[in-house]
């Protein structure tokens, strides 16, 4: 797959496990597994670069004496999951219309 096509499925991922709950590290990566790979030295450049462009907060919330960091979608984040559905419709369409090409050039 191409780098900067998965780079931002994985950042959409990310943000959607946060849709209906806060969450911290390893449970986002707990959530995602099944659906997609993904490790600490992933994740958290990810979460800092959401949080960075305004798509999630932070908070810190005390865990058996240590803080933990959890994390939260934005309105912003919420919009650009829903921009992303958008462009993968148009991304579909492309993919049909080269799939549809490649069968009649087989046949």
């Amino acid at each position: 797959m191409d780098i900067q096509l998965k780079r931002g499925t994985l950042d959409i991922c990310v943000l959607a496990s946060l849709l209906n709950e806060d969450s911290y590290g390893y449970k986002i990566i707990q959530s995602l597994q099944g659906v997609v790979d993904i490790s600490e030295s992933t994740l958290y450049p990810i979460l800092r670069r959401l949080e960075s462009g305004n798509y999630l907060t932070s908070y810190s919330v005390e865990h058996n004496g240590r803080l933990r960091k959890f994390y939260s979608i934005t309105p912003s984040g919420k919009e650009k999951i829903k921009d992303y559905l958008l462009d993968f419709k148009e991304l579909m369409q492309i993919y049909e219309f080269i799939a549809k090409e490649v069968k009649k050039g087989v046949e």
